[in-house]
């Protein structure tokens, strides 16, 4: 499977997750493209919106360039949302991380996959405790 068809396949499931617990949903066009490109994921339900750069990698750690980290503080500065980097790990664990919760390197933006265990936050912190884990 390519990286492309991994990734897309992941944001459609955080996505219908989501639009199954009630919020609608928007997998932005042109995510990815470029640095300046939207987050892959707009979520609404009532006054309380979210958006999401979806990452399915494998790695021990999770890392977004300058520009692409700077666009998405950006959107999440504009927009009022609260903008998490969602990483689906291996085995379907998904974790969320608040863009301020990444370290700054020369190169890049940068978390580790036991800092993103260590933070814990589920996709159930975020929309509520009344929902059930994302099943894959």
């Amino acid at each position: 499977m390519t990286r492309y068809n991994k990734g897309a396949r992941a944001e459609r499931e955080l996505l219908n997750y989501l639009y199954s617990i009630g919020y609608s949903v928007m997998r932005s066009a042109g995510s990815g493209v470029n640095p300046t490109s939207p987050p892959d994921i707009v979520a609404f339900k009532g006054k309380k919106g979210m958006a999401f750069e979806s990452k399915a990698w494998d790695n021990g750690s999770l890392s977004i360039d300058h520009e692409k980290y700077n666009a998405l503080c950006a959107w999440r500065d504009n927009s009022g949302m609260d903008t998490y980097m969602a990483w689906r790990m291996p085995g379907g664990a998904w974790y969320f991380i608040a863009m301020a919760e990444m370290n700054k390197t020369e190169k890049n933006y940068t978390v580790t996959k036991k800092n993103a265990i260590k933070i814990g936050r589920k996709l159930e912190h975020i929309v509520g405790s009344s929902s059930k884990p994302i099943e894959v």
